[in-house]
């Protein structure tokens, strides 16, 4: 039984290692394509490296998770914040792997009010220190592409205009409004405007 055990604590850090481009770079566990093995950073990348190589958004997590435990979305800001904003992973990419993680033993999660928390276990803790230079380098790389592309247009207001357009149009949805609710959403946007003009 020990033996056994054994084989498979080898089988999992050699699928880990590897990359499994099936969850982080290629198909993902619902069939989905995801764009991780392509560079973040424009079409094709413009001849830059690409922040995260196959497997390598798993090391990453194991960190970001071995620093304190985290929710899927504090994950996804905090790659976010160490590429200095060039970067936003989508949950698309993140949650599978997260799920990856706990499959081979690496992560653990609790429920609370809704909402998962991802711990490391003492297996992954190993797994990170046994591959601690390589995860160096790769957050090396995050931070040399958040100097890279700070000049380029941020993913966090994009975001924050697609929030914007989606709030629209979901109050639109609802049906007419009112002439006081109308000059709320006028007097809000004018503000933001001058907001933004004034940063």
């Amino acid at each position: 039984m020990h033996e056994r055990h054994q084989r498979n604590d080898h089988h999992h850090t050699r699928r880990f290692a590897r990359g499994d481009h099936d969850h982080a770079h290629g198909e993902g566990r619902h069939g989905g394509r995801h764009r991780e093995g392509r560079s973040p950073f424009g079409r094709g990348g413009h001849g830059r490296r690409r922040v995260f190589d196959h497997g390598d958004l798993r090391f990453v997590i194991l960190r970001l998770i071995a620093e304190k435990p985290r929710h899927g979305y504090e994950i996804i800001k905090a790659i976010e914040d160490g590429v200095s904003g060039a970067y936003s992973p989508s949950p698309g990419v993140i949650y599978p792997t997260l799920t990856l993680l706990e499959e081979l033993g690496y992560a653990t999660v609790t429920e609370s009010g809704g909402k998962k928390l991802h711990a490391i276990t003492p297996e992954g803790e190993s797994v990170l220190e046994a591959h601690r230079p390589a995860v160096d380098a790769i957050f090396q790389r995050m931070e040399a592409a958040g100097a890279a592309g700070a000049d380029s247009r941020s993913p966090q207001i994009l975001r924050a205009i697609e929030n914007f357009k989606m709030a629209l149009r979901l109050r639109l949805s609802r049906g007419p409004m009112t002439e006081e609710q109308i000059q709320a959403i006028v007097t809000a946007l004018d503000e933001a405007a001058r907001n933004v003009e004034r940063a």
